[in-house]
């Protein structure tokens, strides 16, 4: 479905936590579309260890009023698994004594958006208060991979990008079987790549498959098993061939998905994101370098075209 066709009345459950493992919790919101995304923390150790914060002032304080319910010990070190807005616009609500990791590019990303990612969003997502956030951007960041301790509980941190976007990591709790994916997984959501690379994703996917994780905390959607890696990556396949036909064929971006049908995968929330993924799949067609810079504007304006109006945010 569209956004635009999510009842105006529409009334989500609340975000729910849910214990996946022996001081391993993820903080869900339903229904994991526009801005929806989900949280993780750890308990062991002498601090709290979160994985990702949330779009608004108000989702991240009850995030962290949430973590508070849980344990007495305090937040200590947030990890962004990219530089998406739903993802980082809630670090403003973290104070100074917590450190903030993430890769190289994510802090890029976020420096060099500024305080024009907040514009941006207001402008895509008119509906939304995003409350008193702002641009934070990771203090320690690392290139390729990094492990930290929750207690005596390796947490593998992994760059896998370029895939949703150029800057994604995955959380690997080797001991528990659980990884924590961030957006490179999405759970009964359309998956979207317009920040970063269809190819790169689909082979991130496969290393994903080596991994041997039980336990998959997806960045939207309920908590799942491996099986749904094949969901993402067959949706992605689905937009390269599409893709193809279209760009053989002359067709925009707007006007391919305007025709297409989405066949298996009409049920998945957000489909307006085929827009963008297909704005990605022509770069990658062109011989662009994968996640070269795309006109974003543009694959705003179709987007919001293709859906007839604003996208639909409930955060």
């Amino acid at each position: 479905m569209t956004s635009q066709q999510v009842p105006d009345g529409a009334a989500l459950p609340p975000p729910h936590i849910e214990e996946v493992g022996p001081g391993i919790f993820a903080y869900l919101q339903p229904d994991g579309s526009w801005c929806l995304n989900n949280a993780a923390f750890l308990t062991d150790g002498r601090g709290v260890v979160v994985i990702d914060a949330l779009a608004t002032e108000r989702r991240t304080r009850d995030l962290r009023a949430a973590i508070a319910r849980t344990t007495d010990k305090p937040v200590s070190t947030l990890i962004n698994t990219h530089h998406h807005l739903d993802h980082t616009l809630g670090n403003a609500i973290f104070g100074p004594e917590v450190t903030i990791v993430a890769h190289d590019l994510c802090r890029e990303e976020i420096v060099a958006a500024g305080d024009g990612v907040l514009a941006g969003a207001q402008r895509l997502f008119p509906a939304v208060d995003f409350g008193e956030v702002g641009v934070v951007p990771p203090m320690l960041t690392f290139e390729e991979s990094a492990t930290l301790y929750a207690g005596d509980l390796a947490v593998e941190l992994e760059y896998v990008g370029p895939a949703h976007t150029t800057n994604d990591v995955v959380a690997w709790i080797p001991e528990r079987r659980l990884l924590i994916t961030g957006d490179v997984i999405f759970n009964q959501g359309t998956p979207f790549a317009a920040a970063g690379s269809i190819a790169g994703w689909l082979q991130t996917l496969e290393d994903l498959r080596e991994i041997g994780a039980e336990t998959l905390i997806p960045g939207h959607g309920p908590v799942c098993g491996p099986e749904v890696i094949d969901e993402v990556a067959a949706y992605l396949r689905f937009v390269q061939e599409v893709a193809r036909r279209g760009f053989e064929a002359g067709a925009t971006p707007l006007e391919l998905a305007r025709d297409t049908d989405l066949g298996r995968f009409a049920h998945l929330l957000d489909s307006e994101r085929l827009v963008g993924n297909l704005h990605r799949a022509y770069s990658e067609l062109r011989g662009e370098a994968l996640g070269a810079a795309i006109d974003f504007a543009r694959m705003a304006e179709d987007m919001v075209a293709f859906n007839g109006g604003p996208v639909r945010c409930l955060a």
